[in-house]
């Protein structure tokens, strides 16, 4: 990673699309994608191989995966995007390998109530899940991606005790997920938990292979994002536009704007990688395919343009 920068995971094609009442086709996911691609981002989850009958808005991940890597052979998307797939068990595997992604993603709550809500499992049930899984990705060399969601709390169940999400953060470490995401799923963090949370997971898990998953609903996101950074994150999982929540936490809005963390980095000089106009431009896109306007603060009003100078009034 380039000095004085942070890598930026756009989450809006499978944590954005997954909440949406309107479920976009293959090809309108493949442009959202191209586009994202065309403001500079790197790193895309592109889908998810979980049941349609149960998250409908990721039904079609094979033909979005396919027509994806048709267009990056052709040269019309670089060939050092990074495409990941999330994956829940094997079946879901399986489908991910005959797919060709060379990444994917597992996920496990912090909240027993929140586990059995969301994958219908215990927390060692899901960790039961991955086994076969992790052994699928090293046969056919596959890199995976952990996620560790409702470490700041749960719908369900209120505030998650910090020593569990420590214990479950050095448990996916040692599956041997490349990177884990720590994940406040229904945006209840605040800075302080942020500090103390990620302070211990330090000491279980090297900085270098942690990145946060902030959501906007109380409005804290880009703050705890920025006590992120201080306790060296340097990964951040966002959604253009704010787009997205979960189906199964009841009041979680979007994920944290890309946008705004772009702004917000780049005014704190530190790079994305990104250009800010380009993923604005994005959002009148994207607010007619969902049919509602998106929650981003910078894509309401952009950066700031002056209006040129003012004559003194006489």
């Amino acid at each position: 990673m380039v000095k004085n920068s942070v890598a930026i995971v756009e989450m809006g094609l499978r944590d954005g699309l997954q909440n949406e009442k309107v479920v976009l086709d293959a090809d309108t996911r493949v442009e959202f994608a191209r586009r994202l691609i065309e403001a500079g981002t790197k790193r895309v989850e592109i889908g998810a191989f979980v049941s349609p009958q149960w998250v409908p808005q990721m039904a079609g991940t094979k033909e979005v995966v396919s027509k994806a890597f048709a267009l990056q052979k052709s040269g019309k998307i670089p060939k050092k995007t990074e495409f990941s797939v999330l994956v829940p068990n094997e079946r879901g595997m399986q489908d991910a390998i005959a797919s060709g992604v060379k990444e994917i993603a597992i996920f496990a709550a912090c909240s027993e109530s929140f586990s059995q809500k969301n994958i219908n499992c215990s927390i060692d049930e899901s960790f039961k899940r991955f086994e076969p899984v992790m052994a699928l990705a090293k046969k056919h060399k596959i890199k995976v991606r952990g996620y560790l969601s409702t470490c700041f709390g749960c719908p369900f169940e209120g505030k998650v005790p910090e020593a569990r999400v420590v214990k479950l953060a050095q448990r996916m470490h040692k599956l041997g997920v490349y990177e884990l995401s720590v994940g406040d799923t229904i945006g209840v963090a605040n800075v302080g938990q942020v500090h103390s949370l990620f302070k211990k997971i330090k000491k279980v898990v090297p900085v270098k292979k942690l990145a946060g998953h902030f959501h906007d609903t109380r409005g804290q996101a880009l703050a705890n994002i920025l006590a992120a950074y201080e306790e060296g994150i340097r990964v951040f999982d966002t959604s253009l536009g704010g787009l997205g929540g979960c189906p199964y936490a009841p009041g979680a809005t979007g994920n944290v704007a890309t946008e705004d963390v772009v702004y917000m980095f780049h005014g704190m000089g530190i790079k994305t990688g990104l250009n800010l106009d380009k993923l604005i431009a994005i959002d009148p896109w994207m607010s007619e395919k969902v049919q509602h306007a998106l929650p981003s603060k910078v894509g309401k009003v952009g950066p700031l343009k002056p209006l040129g100078k003012v004559s003194p009034s006489k």
